[in-house]
């Protein structure tokens, strides 16, 4: 159990981590010409706004629009991916690419990974879900 502290310093890291993922959304949208609307068509969500409140920190890309939503900004899937989990879920992201890989700017100049090591990582990743 943790403290209602640590509670609330993990939601205000959380609140942080959205906004910086929306912004990096944001910019990647506008690069790609597209306005908010433009992209939503491209993804196939019904509603425009739903851009705008992930770009504004309000929510974040549901998994299964990665693939589209990584397309319609000209990303590859993979990169685009892999910058989800350091946003979103950041304990995954460090065990599957390592605490170092999150210093990196972007996650495209983190270093490849062994095979061993991305092993070693997995087997860490199953212990901490069977844990629960």
């Amino acid at each position: 159990m943790s403290s209602q502290v640590q509670q609330v310093l993990s939601r205000d890291g959380t609140v942080a981590l959205r906004r910086e993922a929306g912004q990096w959304l944001k910019e990647r949208r506008e690069s790609a010409g597209l306005s908010q609307r433009d992209l939503s068509a491209k993804i196939g969500f019904e509603y425009y706004t739903f851009i705008s409140q992930i770009e504004a920190g309000r929510g974040r890309v549901p998994a299964e629009r990665y693939e589209a939503y990584a397309q319609a900004l000209g990303i590859n899937p993979r990169e685009f991916t892999k910058t989800m989990l350091r946003y979103n879920d950041t304990v995954v992201y460090n065990l599957l690419f390592g605490p170092e890989a999150e210093l990196a700017q972007e996650p495209q100049d983190a270093a490849k990974p062994s095979l061993k090591e991305l092993e070693k990582r997995l087997l860490l990743l199953e212990s901490h879900l069977l844990r629960d």
